[in-house]
Protein backbone atom coordinates (compact mmCIF):
# COMPACT_ATOMS: atom_id res chain seq x y z
CA UNK A 1 0.00 0.00 0.00
CA UNK A 2 1.62 3.38 -0.88
CA UNK A 3 2.16 5.93 1.70
CA UNK A 4 -0.83 7.82 2.85
CA UNK A 5 -3.49 5.45 1.02
CA UNK A 6 -4.86 3.50 4.66
CA UNK A 7 -5.48 7.07 5.60
CA UNK A 8 -7.53 7.88 2.48
CA UNK A 9 -9.47 4.51 2.62
CA UNK A 10 -10.43 5.49 6.08
CA UNK A 11 -11.50 8.75 5.31
CA UNK A 12 -13.77 7.67 2.88
CA UNK A 13 -14.98 5.13 4.86
CA UNK A 14 -16.48 7.73 7.03
CA UNK A 15 -17.51 9.67 4.41
CA UNK A 16 -18.89 6.39 3.24
CA UNK A 17 -20.93 6.04 6.79
CA UNK A 18 -21.92 9.45 6.53
CA UNK A 19 -23.39 9.36 3.06
CA UNK A 20 -25.17 6.36 4.10
CA UNK A 21 -27.11 8.01 6.47
CA UNK A 22 -27.99 10.73 4.56
CA UNK A 23 -29.16 8.34 2.05
CA UNK A 24 -31.15 6.51 4.50
CA UNK A 25 -33.29 8.97 5.07
CA UNK A 26 -34.13 9.43 1.01
CA UNK A 27 -37.04 7.28 -0.93
CA UNK A 28 -36.05 3.72 -1.09
CA UNK A 29 -35.01 4.22 -4.74
CA UNK A 30 -32.53 6.83 -4.42
CA UNK A 31 -28.75 5.90 -5.06
CA UNK A 32 -25.60 7.63 -3.71
CA UNK A 33 -22.70 8.17 -6.59
CA UNK A 34 -19.03 8.63 -5.86
CA UNK A 35 -16.81 10.82 -7.83
CA UNK A 36 -13.03 11.52 -6.83
CA UNK A 37 -11.14 13.88 -7.98
CA UNK A 38 -8.54 12.24 -10.45
CA UNK A 39 -5.30 13.67 -9.77
CA UNK A 40 -2.86 10.99 -10.66
CA UNK A 41 -3.71 8.20 -12.66
CA UNK A 42 -1.71 5.45 -10.19
CA UNK A 43 -3.35 6.65 -7.35
CA UNK A 44 -6.84 6.46 -8.74
CA UNK A 45 -6.19 2.93 -9.79
CA UNK A 46 -4.84 2.41 -5.85
CA UNK A 47 -8.05 3.98 -4.79
CA UNK A 48 -10.27 2.34 -7.03
CA UNK A 49 -8.97 -1.10 -5.57
CA UNK A 50 -9.21 0.24 -1.76
CA UNK A 51 -13.41 1.27 -2.70
CA UNK A 52 -13.78 -2.34 -4.27
CA UNK A 53 -11.91 -3.88 -0.89
CA UNK A 54 -14.66 -2.38 1.41
CA UNK A 55 -17.87 -2.40 -0.89
CA UNK A 56 -17.07 -6.29 -2.15
CA UNK A 57 -14.72 -7.25 1.04
CA UNK A 58 -16.63 -6.12 4.50
CA UNK A 59 -20.22 -6.86 5.23
CA UNK A 60 -20.51 -3.05 6.43
CA UNK A 61 -19.29 -1.93 2.54
CA UNK A 62 -21.70 -4.19 1.03
CA UNK A 63 -24.62 -3.34 3.63
CA UNK A 64 -23.98 0.04 2.46
CA UNK A 65 -23.76 -0.59 -1.15
CA UNK A 66 -27.51 -0.98 -1.50
CA UNK A 67 -28.05 2.89 -1.28
CA UNK A 68 -24.34 3.76 -2.86
CA UNK A 69 -22.86 2.53 -6.52
CA UNK A 70 -19.84 1.23 -5.25
CA UNK A 71 -17.93 2.31 -8.65
CA UNK A 72 -16.37 5.80 -8.28
CA UNK A 73 -16.42 8.34 -10.97
CA UNK A 74 -12.94 9.95 -11.39
CA UNK A 75 -13.46 13.54 -13.04
CA UNK A 76 -11.11 16.60 -12.74
CA UNK A 77 -12.49 19.20 -10.93
CA UNK A 78 -10.77 21.90 -13.07
CA UNK A 79 -13.20 20.42 -15.78
CA UNK A 80 -16.06 19.60 -13.82
CA UNK A 81 -18.31 22.08 -11.57
CA UNK A 82 -19.61 20.33 -8.97
CA UNK A 83 -16.07 19.19 -7.85
CA UNK A 84 -15.01 22.58 -8.23
CA UNK A 85 -17.92 23.53 -5.79
CA UNK A 86 -17.44 20.87 -3.50
CA UNK A 87 -13.52 21.81 -3.17
CA UNK A 88 -14.28 25.43 -2.84
CA UNK A 89 -16.93 24.58 -0.03
CA UNK A 90 -13.88 22.10 1.27
CA UNK A 91 -11.26 25.24 1.15
CA UNK A 92 -14.29 28.19 2.63
CA UNK A 93 -14.76 25.46 5.88
CA UNK A 94 -11.30 24.42 6.40
CA UNK A 95 -10.29 27.84 6.53
CA UNK A 96 -13.55 29.69 7.89
CA UNK A 97 -14.88 27.54 10.45
CA UNK A 98 -13.69 26.97 13.66
CA UNK A 99 -15.15 25.22 16.69
CA UNK A 100 -13.59 25.69 20.32
CA UNK A 101 -11.59 22.53 20.01
CA UNK A 102 -10.10 23.73 16.62
CA UNK A 103 -6.91 26.45 18.04
CA UNK A 104 -6.13 27.10 14.49
CA UNK A 105 -6.54 30.40 13.21
CA UNK A 106 -9.21 31.20 10.77
CA UNK A 107 -9.70 33.66 7.97
CA UNK A 108 -12.42 36.11 8.78
CA UNK A 109 -13.47 37.00 5.44
CA UNK A 110 -14.43 33.77 5.47
CA UNK A 111 -16.49 33.22 8.23
CA UNK A 112 -19.89 34.77 6.11
CA UNK A 113 -19.35 31.39 3.16
CA UNK A 114 -18.41 28.86 6.49
CA UNK A 115 -21.86 30.09 8.46
CA UNK A 116 -23.88 29.72 5.14
CA UNK A 117 -21.94 26.10 4.24
CA UNK A 118 -22.53 25.36 7.76
CA UNK A 119 -26.10 25.96 7.50
CA UNK A 120 -26.90 23.94 4.72
CA UNK A 121 -25.48 20.55 6.02
CA UNK A 122 -26.96 17.22 6.57
CA UNK A 123 -28.46 16.86 10.07
CA UNK A 124 -29.95 14.18 11.14
CA UNK A 125 -30.57 10.83 13.69
CA UNK A 126 -29.21 7.45 13.56
CA UNK A 127 -31.07 4.87 16.01
CA UNK A 128 -28.93 2.74 18.70
CA UNK A 129 -28.33 -0.63 18.21
CA UNK A 130 -30.11 -0.64 21.96
CA UNK A 131 -33.03 0.92 20.43
CA UNK A 132 -32.95 3.59 23.36
CA UNK A 133 -32.27 6.66 21.90
CA UNK A 134 -30.44 7.84 18.84
CA UNK A 135 -27.22 9.18 17.66
CA UNK A 136 -26.88 12.62 16.11
CA UNK A 137 -25.52 13.10 13.12
CA UNK A 138 -24.08 15.79 11.21
CA UNK A 139 -22.92 16.36 7.57
CA UNK A 140 -19.65 18.25 8.63
CA UNK A 141 -17.92 16.78 10.87
CA UNK A 142 -14.43 18.18 12.87
CA UNK A 143 -12.33 15.31 13.06
CA UNK A 144 -8.84 16.02 15.06
CA UNK A 145 -7.08 13.30 14.37
CA UNK A 146 -8.70 10.16 11.84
Amino acid sequence: MEPGAGHTIDRARYLFERYFYFLEILPLRERGLIVFDELDKAQAHVLLQQVAAYFLGTETGRYRSSRIVPEPFFVHSDLTTGVFLADLAAYILGWGWRLHSMPQPSRSELKPYADKLHEMQFVGQKPKASGEGAWQLYGITYLDDL
